[in-house]
């Protein structure tokens, strides 16, 4: 199947250009160097070689293996070595580790290939994407051409996204959000690519005002950032759409951002093995706190511990299941792992926890492993408590998660980045809001929370500040 429209817009990257026929052209070239392969890996720097060799794999029929371009030597051993990708995608001069797969310098290859090759099957494997799981080493996640396909549709759709759009993010290129919505969507949709280099604020106000910025795609940390400098949100009123992913919109970032910029940002859900499940609209109700409804195709449903229903009440929360033809295929060479993701009547276990309202809207609580605190005999999610301490005009940041207690079982820990605030008068603004039972025991106020590359903050640290 064809994953990629013919004709459309531009892609560029940190300032460099290449019109759509030709970036097809040298992706073209690519393809017929890897051809027969069993699966390639691409060096995924912000960069039109990256989107070249992406897009290579693609015409070719052949998996690709997104690296992190930061990723320590002992991660991208293990990448490469499970992936078993023969070739290294990378612009001429990438430095190559011993025993590393032979260099393809995707800038030295023919500039006018032809693509050739014939349909891939929808079934085929499309991308091999590693997640950054909190045990044990990093799963491959087989991603079908048609579980994309469908998935950048069902987008499309709810976004009102159409070939007159120019997307603009800073997003890495070697994650689901950075990569295939940013780089394959507009590449499926037609739509024009800006890729500002680094996901900065500035970066993309100006975009707004020199590119014509319709669509913009951030993390949280980019959108608290804009919100917190007036004047660059100011440049965002002219977009037709934020949206916001990767992790959890804090509800005061959202307000702020609204006041600011005159768009109440759209907010989405979705995970590496499930691609984007469910979306706010673009002519809908957006509401903070809230991630949407499914996207067509997409059914889900949430499941307390002993496998029974929840109600769609809107405050019981349970593990969030999901069944959609965007489904990945299974995790590489680990089909214990995959079986053991599926319900036994075939629903995917997110281990996200979450509640939904009768009107079928989603709020996401967090991880079952990190965010659903159990104390005294209740269950209560971490997500809630954090936007209350982040309503608080002192707080920056904040994480919860629960920790050992003798006689709750767990008590809920809170670990704030604040000026000028002490632990009691936190405990006591979060009581003020939210049932007496949910408010922190303990506050911890430290410089800075510990977050990956795309902004979420890593719990399994916050112990070790």
């Amino acid at each position: 199947m064809d994953l990629l429209g013919g004709t459309g817009g531009p892609v560029r990257i940190a300032g460099r250009e290449l019109p759509r026929d030709e970036l097809l052209g040298r992706a073209s070239a690519v393809a017929a160097e890897i051809r027969g392969a069993d699966a390639v890996a691409v060096h995924a720097t912000a960069s039109l070689e990256t989107v070249a060799a992406v897009v290579g794999g693609l015409l070719a029929g052949v998996p690709v293996v997104p690296l992190p371009p930061d990723s320590g030597p002992a991660e991208r051993a293990h990448i490469l070595g499970d992936s078993g990708a023969s070739l290294l995608l990378a612009a001429d001069g990438t430095d190559r580790a011993d025993g590393e797969p032979p260099l393809v310098p995707v800038d030295s290859l023919p500039r006018n290939g032809s693509a050739g090759g014939g349909d891939v099957p929808a079934d085929a494997t499309a991308l091999i994407l590693y997640t950054s799981g909190t045990t044990g080493a990093p799963k491959g996640v087989l991603i079908s051409r048609g579980a994309i396909a469908a998935g950048l549709d069902a987008l499309a759709e709810a976004w009102a996204w159409t070939p007159g759009d120019v997307l603009v993010h800073g997003l890495p290129l070697f994650h689901v959000h950075g990569l295939v919505l940013g780089v394959l969507g507009p590449l499926r949709v037609g739509s024009t690519l800006v890729h500002t280099g680094r996901p900065k604020p500035e970066l993309y106000a100006a975009a707004a005002r020199d590119d014509g910025g319709s669509l913009f795609f951030g993390v949280p940390t980019v959108w608290s950032r804009t919100a917190a400098d007036p004047s660059t949100a100011e440049a965002l009123r002219g977009a037709r759409l934020l949206v916001s992913g990767s992790a959890p919109l804090p509800v005061p970032v959202f307000e702020r951002l609204s006041a600011l910029t005159g768009h109440r940002p759209v907010e989405r859900y979705g995970m590496t093995e499930t691609l984007i499940t469910i979306s706010a609209r673009a002519d809908g109700d957006r509401r903070p706190g809230y991630v949407g409804t499914p996207l067509p195709g997409v059914e889900t449903r949430l499941a307390a511990e002993d496998g029974s229903a929840v109600p769609p009440d809107g405050e019981t929360p349970g593990e969030l299941h999901v069944r959609a033809p965007l489904l990945f295929k299974g995790y590489l060479n680990r089909p214990e792992a995959t079986a053991e993701s599926f319900t036994p009547d075939g629903w995917f276990r997110t281990g996200d926890i979450a509640t939904t309202g009768p009107d079928g809207w989603h709020r996401i609580v967090g991880r079952a492993s990190t965010d659903l605190i159990k104390s005294g005999g209740y269950r209560i999610g971490a997500g809630e408590i954090e936007n209350a301490l982040l309503a608080h005009p002192a707080v920056r940041e904040a994480a919860v998660v629960g920790t050992p207690h003798d006689d709750l079982g767990e008590q809920v820990t809170a670990y704030v980045v604040a000026d000028e605030v002490g632990e009691k008068q936190l405990i006591d603004f979060v009581a003020e809001r939210l049932s007496v039972h949910k408010r922190p025991r303990v506050v911890h106020l430290v410089g800075s929370l510990p977050r990956n590359a795309m902004g979420k903050v890593v719990k399994s640290r916050l112990g070790e500040l």
